[in-house]
């Protein structure tokens, strides 16, 4: 699957993608093909088991959230950073994954509809504490995200409105007309190779240097990568989570730091230059690093 990052390298060497066309890829990927491979995953006949399980690792992705996002560990190791921009991106940065854009497409590879239908419990969080918690940390005090506000971004993605779907076709057995079913199959379908060709175009871009690096970015990268997910495989075991959802779990909480750091840095009005190369180079070790925690959760 890492060879089709390559793909993306080289389409971006000779020039056929330029910047509005990832732009624009990189948002029918997030609103319209992870929408349609997840209600796809979802599309099974209803067992009390699965659904069990789901919940239980939706709790244990919870759990995990407010282990690190506030109460231990980001917090405190990053919280009194005296740069105002590079503490909450490097809060940010260790602890929220690329679930959409990249786990969803690793789970789909890795374990079929069943990954992506354990894959869409770490979806549902993430979105949860992304638009709550997440975009907080860039608002200004006097300019926090109302409640409502925060609500309707959670309520009206499309992703969390694809797993709500999902979760009634699977709960109540309901079959979607052939028509419909195969178009949602066809543009499921192309989310693993479109997902990681986009990586590779990003990747292309980056010009790295000595300068792009410090002791807090590199600190960041040791918690995203290794130390956090590592935390999550000790909650899944202590839940008793395993199998698929064990491992699917664990690679989406594996995964490199969002992108979507970028864009609050942006909104923030911040110099986006340590977001960038956070999530640039937490996404180049993950492709050793997702390898290594895989391994660490069968030991």
């Amino acid at each position: 699957m890492f060879s089709l990052i390559l793909v993306g390298l080289l389409i971006n060497k000779i020039g056929f993608f330029h910047q509005q066309t990832s732009d624009d890829l990189t948002s029918i990927l997030l609103y319209v093909v992870s929408p349609c491979l997840i209600i796809n995953a979802f599309e099974e006949p209803y067992s009390p088991k699965r659904i069990q399980q789901f919940l239980l690792t939706l709790f244990g992705i919870i759990l995990f959230y407010l282990v690190d996002v506030d109460i231990f560990i980001a917090r405190i190791v990053f919280g009194k950073i005296k740069d105002t921009a590079l503490s909450r991106v490097v809060q940010y940065g260790s602890v929220y994954s690329n679930a959409g854009f990249m786990g969803v497409p690793l789970a789909s590879s890795l374990f079929d509809s069943q990954g992506v239908f354990f894959a869409a419990a770490s979806l549902a969080a993430f979105n949860i504490f992304n638009w709550t918690h997440g975009v907080k940390l860039f608002q200004p005090k006097q300019n926090q995200l109302d409640h409502k506000a925060a609500l309707q971004k959670v309520v009206l993605n499309p992703n969390i409105i694809a797993i709500v779907c999902g979760l009634l076709l699977f709960s109540l057995s309901i079959k979607i007309p052939f028509v419909i079913n195969q178009a949602v199959k066809y543009v499921g379908s192309v989310n693993t190779p479109l997902s990681m060709i986009v990586i590779g175009n990003s990747l292309a871009g980056i010009k790295f240097s000595r300068k792009m690096l410090n002791s807090k970015i590199l600190l960041a990268l040791v918690m995203k990568n290794l130390f956090f997910p590592v935390i999550a495989i000790m909650i899944l075991e202590f839940l008793k989570i395993s199998g698929i959802a064990f491992y699917t779990t664990v690679v989406m909480a594996a995964c490199p730091v969002a992108g979507i750091v970028v864009l609050f840095t942006l909104q923030a009005r911040g110099n986006p230059r340590q977001a960038i190369t956070l999530m640039s180079i937490s996404t180049i070790l993950s492709l050793a690093t997702i390898p290594l925690v895989f391994a660490i959760s069968k030991i």
